[in-house]
């Protein structure tokens, strides 16, 4: 990595290759403003999609691959960048072009009273932000805490995302109800400007410019991060695992609950409240993790959250009201949390040290290539024979997805030491 990011107010990494089990101030300060970004973000995106829903799903499918394919084609550059001029720098400047891009989708609304070209146009620019933006803030963890308090830092960050989530849709809606996108849009600027501030408040301690002998060409380093998560047993199971269920999870908060509100003449608080318990249900058990620690048989607990999933896309499928589609979208969040407990610490903590943004991008690749089909493919469904039974579909693979989970070998990560330290930014 070019630079070291360790803000100015961490302590020093510990002499222990372990480390001490409880992460430093400087942690929780970036994870603070962090998560009011994700707030920001999902009020922004239940606006957004919304917006699109009314003109049907095959536009939203639209709207949502719009910010996926450029999030896609840029994630791997993203990555190496990340890991080459340091996520600090990277975070930087991805948040400043988010209160850009927000502040001009405020406007476009504004002023036109049908915004979907504007709505096109900001997706695609969010999609190139998340690019450089998610695989830089994926690896701060690891820059930041020590290898023993790794897991329960990604589940403190899961538990304070999922809160975030659980609240944005909501507040989007109720945003939306009172003045529409612009509102939403102006709130997430607002929320990226704090990030900023945080981000310059814990700047890096070392002056920019220090390098590493070795370090590699940008285009080798695009390659090699992908190179490194396939030729790794547990990185390459773990993200197969992870294209597979992002392609029937994911879909279901983003798009299909609010395609499954407009048949049913819900509101578009009832549908945000719907998306944010979900949310709710995957911090939990992140809650839950963080208190106890990482799960003994992780293969299993996959398995059995995949398992509960279905039952709750099942559920919401059928679901005639809001008040029977909040607890089956319980359900989905409880199993959710149990997968992605399991594979945030399994991904990250199998990483070398030399390549965290690197495979951060991949894992963030992994979740939006098949969504690009999905996306696509559920909103034409939805569309052609109702969104019940897309939900339906998107249950039925889930099971087949558990099943195989249940089935298949427990494979456990290296020790990170070995992977080339946590917390040394190398």
């Amino acid at each position: 990595m070019a630079t070291s990011d360790q803000p100015a107010v961490a302590a020093a990494p510990p002499a222990d290759p372990r480390g001490s089990a409880v992460p430093p101030r400087a942690y929780w300060v970036w994870l603070g403003g962090t998560q009011l970004s994700v707030l920001g973000t999902q009020i922004l995106a239940f606006a957004m999609a919304w917006a699109a829903s009314g003109r049907g799903g095959l536009f939203a499918g639209l709207v949502l691959t719009a910010i996926n394919l450029p999030r896609v084609l840029l994630l791997l550059v993203g990555g190496a960048v990340a890991d080459r001029v340091g996520p600090w720098r990277v975070l930087i400047v991805a948040d400043a072009m988010m209160v850009g891009v927000t502040l001009a989708l405020a406007v476009g609304a504004w002023s036109v009273p049908d915004p979907a070209v504007f709505l096109l146009v900001a997706a695609l620019a969010i999609g190139a932000v998340d690019a450089f933006g998610l695989p830089a803030s994926g690896a701060l963890p690891r820059l930041l805490v020590s290898p023993a308090a790794l897991a329960r830092a990604l589940s403190a960050r899961q538990v304070a995302g999922q809160l975030a989530v659980f609240a944005g849709p909501p507040l989007g809606g109720l945003l939306v109800a009172a003045a529409g996108l612009v509102a939403a849009a102006l709130a997430t600027a607002g929320t990226f400007a704090v990030l900023l501030f945080v981000l310059a408040l814990l700047r890096p301690r070392h002056p920019t410019g220090q390098t590493l002998p070795d370090r590699p060409r940008l285009r080798s380093a695009v390659i090699d991060g992908m190179w490194v998560a396939a030729r790794d047993p547990v990185l390459r199971t773990a993200l197969l695992l992870v294209m597979a269920t992002a392609a029937v999870l994911l879909p279901v908060s983003g798009l299909l609950v609010p395609l499954l509100a407009r048949d049913n003449a819900w509101s578009a608080r009832s549908a945000g409240s719907v998306v944010g318990v979900v949310a709710l249900g995957v911090a939990v058990v992140a809650a839950t993790v963080a208190v106890r620690g990482a799960w003994s048989s992780p293969g299993r607990t996959a398995g059995a959250g995949l398992l509960l999933a279905a039952v709750g896309v099942g559920a919401l499928a059928s679901a005639p009201t809001v008040s029977w589609a909040v607890p089956a979208a319980a359900l989905v969040g409880l199993g959710t949390g149990g997968v992605t407990t399991v594979l945030a610490p399994l991904i990250l903590g199998s990483t070398p040290g030399t390549h965290l943004a690197r495979v951060q991008a991949v894992l963030v690749l992994a979740q939006g290539v098949p969504l690009l089909v999905t996306h696509n493919l559920l909103g034409w469904l939805a569309d052609a024979v109702g969104t019940s039974t897309a939900l339906y579909g998107c249950a039925a693979t889930l099971t087949a997805l558990a099943l195989t989970a249940l089935r298949a070998p427990t494979s456990s990560p290296r020790p990170i030491g070995a992977a080339g330290g946590a917390a040394s930014g190398k």
